[in-house]
């Protein structure tokens, strides 16, 4: 059975904008992304949007609504009262290109940052071969659709732009994470974790977990596990006076290699 949906939507650029007010007729089991298209499709031709698979698997149509950083295909209608004003905005921490669509360059900025896998070699036969239980592990991180809703509701740069230079945010200490804990992969990324990343700024909130579409415990077991492996390297005591007794020997060597000056 069908309705008229009272839905508010930020129109503008760059440059600045406002929310309008439309009327939009709805149908029964219908979507947000629904009700948008019927929106360009009936009064705003113009209205910009991003999406592509309209079934919550490519992360394209992250938006706002009513404050809640959401994917538009996966929120249903039937979650809101008939009578409620259903209000969509663009990402609020990414820069605005028209309407509804942001720039999140940002993000491939970052990845560009983070180095890829460097696996063990081969077995004799040509294989590789790991625990199940650490297959297990990866394939949570591995669901990231790279919506990056969990990119937008962290405060540390959703509400400090300034931040961004210095912090990879969820998305990415997710990757760290997953890369890390990798039984094969040979490079150690703690220090870039915590000096390039920044994960050191994240204070656990959970409210990256909260929004992830996918339900992946993204505090619990990325965040949380990647600040402990930094800690362990930085200040564990074993590990500091093992790095000064490698550092040591390696001068000393190289002084050998090299003669009396």
């Amino acid at each position: 059975m069908g309705y008229n949906l009272k839905m508010r939507v930020w129109r503008g650029d760059a440059s600045g904008g406002e929310l309008g007010d439309y009327n939009v007729a709805v149908e029964e089991g219908e979507v947000v992304l629904d009700a948008i298209h019927r929106l360009q499709a009936t009064q705003a031709g113009d209205l910009a949007v991003r999406w592509n698979c309209k079934a919550g698997k490519c992360g394209s149509c992250s938006a706002e609504i009513n404050g809640r950083p959401r994917l538009m295909c996966m929120t249903r209608l039937s979650d809101f009262d008939e009578s409620e004003t259903i209000t969509v905005t663009p990402m609020r921490a990414f820069p605005v290109i028209r309407d509804l669509v942001t720039d999140v360059s940002y993000n491939y900025e970052k990845a560009k940052q983070l180095p890829a896998a460097r696996l063990t070699p081969r077995d004799p036969d040509g294989k590789r071969r790991m625990k199940q239980e650490d297959v297990e592990r990866g394939q949570e991180f591995r669901k990231c659709i790279e919506c990056f809703l969990c990119q937008n509701t962290c405060h540390v740069v959703r509400d400090h732009e300034d931040n961004k230079q210095a912090f990879a945010g969820p998305r990415f200490f997710l990757r760290y994470a997953e890369l890390d804990m990798h039984p094969l992969d040979t490079h150690d990324r703690r220090a870039l974790a915590q000096e390039a990343a920044g994960i050191g700024m994240c204070n656990i909130t959970k409210c990256c977990t909260e929004v992830c579409p996918e339900g992946i415990k993204i505090t619990d077991n990325a965040i949380i596990p990647m600040k402990e492996r930094v800690v362990d390297r930085k200040y564990d005591p074993v590990v500091w006076l093992g790095e000064k007794i490698f550092k040591r020997s390696d001068r000393g060597t190289r002084s050998e290699e090299h003669g009396p000056a």
